[in-house]
């Protein structure tokens, strides 16, 4: 999909992404050079210049991102709750439309330095991706929910898990989904600070796994409500993000952030405040094979399993 010094202060429309800036996706390019827009150290960047394929393997530090193909400087910033405004000054980007595959940037302001960076953009030898990547909600060094190279639903290339190979035994003609069901939406827990509540009735038919899925899948019927897990604002409300469909994302505090994917229709915008159990959009199945409610939940930009915030099922 993807904070800021302490001596730049920008208002809520610039946390938003609110800007009618056009931000081009990163390029691919020859990455002989240090990309233009990156503020590496001369010792860095020879470092970095000699071991090109150890340099784009290395897992990167939380609060710091690896630019794929595809990406803009709005779409990151967008997938971590912050605005392109504020990555741009945290990298010393002089111009937000330059920004490379491969290249490093910093996206949290509670991030340290990494070493001969000076806090700022850190260009990373790359080879350009072999096939188009899905503009990701994805974390630093991992890899996203992909689109396949033709413009088939990413979701749709999720596995379905083990249980669903199995017909389960029922005089219906069509077996409802398998997976545990999700508690009554007045179920709440706390965590992080903040009070947690399950954001759609159904079962859950995709589990977390760090990989392929980087939350949870929970089926459900055309229209029912999906509903904020806790209170925050909404950072983004939309559909430009390839693979997630009309997706809304949540920032409840300086670490949180959560994401509702696949809606067939959003109820709120961006700026706007919302609380636990507000209704945010309604369930469909954009960018997906079947009516679900793809959720994520983020902890400083990667992603958790959110059964670990989430009241027991």
């Amino acid at each position: 999909m993807r904070l800021l010094p302490a001596a730049i202060l920008l208002s809520c429309a610039a946390l938003a992404g609110c800007s009618t800036v056009k931000l081009n996706p990163a390029p691919v390019v020859s990455r002989t050079a240090t990309p233009v827009g990156s503020a590496m150290q001369p010792g860095a960047a020879a470092s970095t210049a000699s071991a090109p394929g150890a340099a784009a393997s290395a897992p990167l530090p939380a609060g710091y991102y690896r630019v794929q193909r595809g990406d803009t400087l709005r779409s990151i910033a967008r997938s971590h709750g912050q605005s392109w405004q504020q990555l741009a000054a945290m990298n010393q980007l002089s111009n937000p439309n330059i920004i490379e595959v491969g290249q490093v940037l910093r996206v949290s302001p509670t991030a340290a330095p990494l070493a001969g960076a000076s806090g700022a953009a850190v260009a990373s030898p790359a080879a350009a991706p072999s096939a188009p990547q899905a503009v990701a909600l994805a974390p630093a060094g991992s890899a996203a929910r992909q689109a396949a190279p033709a413009p088939a639903p990413a979701s749709s290339a999720r596995p379905e898990p083990a249980a669903a190979a199995t017909p389960r035994p029922s005089p219906a003609p069509a077996p409802a989904p398998s997976g545990p069901a999700t508690p009554a939406p007045g179920a709440h827990a706390v965590a992080g600070g903040l009070s947690w509540s399950w954001p759609a009735q159904g079962r859950v038919v995709q589990g977390y796994n760090g990989g392929s899925s980087k939350g949870l899948d929970i089926a459900g019927k055309a229209g029912e409500p999906v509903r904020a897990a806790a209170a925050g604002k909404v950072v983004y409300a939309g559909n430009e993000l390839r693979g997630f469909g009309n997706l809304v994302i949540v920032k409840h505090n300086a670490e949180y952030i959560s994401v509702y994917a696949h809606n067939q229709k959003l109820l709120v915008h961006e700026g706007e405040e919302v609380r636990r159990g507000q209704t945010i959009a309604l369930m469909g199945s954009t960018d997906a094979s079947r009516v679900e409610l793809h959720f994520e939940v983020r902890l400083r930009g990667k992603p958790i399993d959110p059964t670990q915030v989430l009241p027991p099922r």
